[in-house]
């Protein structure tokens, strides 16, 4: 085939595939719906009706699909399959979560379920997390029908809710409930991966990483109590609910956890070592300080060099005069592979006698290699779109549905390849005000998802 380049009287948008023609004004129309997930079975909303037009999309071009509710009214999932060339070899799963965190419109420059396609970008909550790769998986799943194309492995398309509240009406429930579902199913690939990092590099210049996620600490959720002597708050009171626990809370909130560095993110570090020059050694004096010459991604990576404990409520008293009986709060844990046991062992050290925990949510960590057939394909889809790039291994300080899948013994990575404007905030984008993405990068990472799935 003749490229752009050497044929120059082919426009871009001849050249373009169809799936990349159509992905911007599916990740779009993705973001119209709004899927915000409170948390709460009673104010979430729009699940069902994104699954069912997601499914409507693929019924279109022959897929047959399935629409399941996992375990409340209106948790809507889809499933399709893609038959391969080769179904004696274990199926590859493409998973991203329909579900957003909410939005307040009148923080945003633009209306956060307004999809609005301006200056280059996608906007609109959902944008990178993760209604991008929804888009890629849809439209890759409906070109491939299309134009007949048979991949090497059967393929799986699921598109789930409620993964911003952990997967239980979700992942984790169609897990335990429906494992009929990934019937052979081996690996997974899914968020949060494959996106561009910019690095500078010892002769002045830079170089872009693609960071494949290969680990997630674990994730909990725990509420902590306090109970006191309730009484009038003119009188004196030394066994205040509000104050053991304010005390508490200050002392989770404020303790450092130790330095520890799994296999996942020592590789992740020797890459960025060798492309940078730079000495991200476990045992460098000032670690925390050369990661931040990493930019914004140096948030997420220092996040996975320890355990970390975040006081996020706080829930006490109903009246100013009166001294609560009981007070609580709730923090958010992040837990590096293989070291549950001691986190909770200085959970239980910190809090001290007078309060009691509980978990609300615990989630396991998980941890793969980065090595074999499926991290070669993501490697050659990379770089046969970016010759200079390089892939390493990362580990993500938050968690996925691959979680859930894991379970079953599935092998999961994050790839949602996207190639990144050097100077953009990506982190922050996450959950943040004004969330969008570059419509280059959408178009750059349906290409690579493309050459993955024919060499997958």
């Amino acid at each position: 085939m003749t490229s752009n380049e050497e044929n120059p009287n082919v426009s871009r948008a001849e050249s373009e595939s169809r799936a990349e023609s159509e992905i911007v004004s599916l990740v779009s129309s993705l973001i119209r719906f709004d899927t915000s997930n409170t948390g709460e079975l009673s104010t979430t909303k729009g699940e069902r009706e994104c699954a069912e037009w997601v499914a409507a999309q693929l019924q279109e071009v022959g897929y047959e699909t399935e629409y399941v509710e996992s375990g409340a009214p209106g948790r809507g999932n889809v499933f399709a399959r893609l038959k391969g060339a080769d179904s004696s070899r274990g199926a590859l799963m493409l998973h991203g979560h329909l579900d957003v965190v909410p939005a307040e419109p009148a923080d945003w420059r633009v209306h956060p379920f307004s999809g609005a396609v301006e200056d280059g970008y996608v906007w609109g909550r959902g944008a990178i997390d993760m209604k991008d790769m929804v888009g890629m998986i849809l439209a890759l799943a409906r070109q491939l029908q299309v134009e007949g194309t048979v991949p090497p492995r059967d393929l799986v398309f699921a598109f789930l809710a409620d993964e911003e509240a952990g997967g239980k009406f979700g992942s984790q429930w169609l897990v335990e409930n429906r494992p009929d579902l990934f019937d052979g199913v081996t690996e997974a690939v899914g968020e949060v991966g494959g996106f561009s990092l910019t690095v500078p590099t010892p002769d002045g210049g830079e170089r872009r990483l693609y960071l494949v996620e290969t680990a997630e600490k674990g994730l909990g959720w725990m509420r902590l109590t306090a109970k006191g002597r309730a009484g009038h708050g003119s009188f004196l009171h030394e066994d205040n609910a509000v104050t053991i626990l304010s005390q508490a809370v200050s002392r989770l909130g404020t303790h450092r956890f130790p330095l520890v560095v799994p296999d996942s993110v020592a590789e992740f570090l020797r890459g960025v070592g060798e492309a940078t020059g730079l000495d991200f050694g476990p045992d460098s004096p000032d670690l925390d300080g050369t990661l931040a010459k990493l930019g914004s991604i140096a948030n997420i990576i220092g996040a996975t060099l320890r355990d970390t404990v975040n006081p996020t409520m706080l829930d006490a008293g109903y009246k100013a005069n009166v001294i609560p009986q009981t007070a609580q709060a709730v923090v958010d844990c992040r837990i590096l592979p293989g070291r549950l046991a001691e986190f909770e062992k200085t959970v239980d050290e910190l809090i001290g006698p007078n309060v009691t925990r509980e978990w609300i949510t615990k989630l396991d960590s998980y941890e793969t290699t980065f090595d074999g057939h499926l991290v070669d394909a993501m490697n050659e889809a990379v770089l046969a779109n970016d010759s200079a790039a390089r892939t390493v291994p990362y580990m993500l300080s938050g968690g996925t549905d691959a979680k859930a899948f894991a379970k079953l013994g599935v092998r999961c990575f994050g790839f949602a390849p996207l190639q990144l404007p050097a100077d953009l905030d990506f982190s922050a984008l996450f959950h943040g005000v004004d969330e969008r993405v570059p419509v280059d990068a959408l178009k750059f990472g349906t290409r690579v998802l493309e050459h993955f799935l024919l060499h997958s």
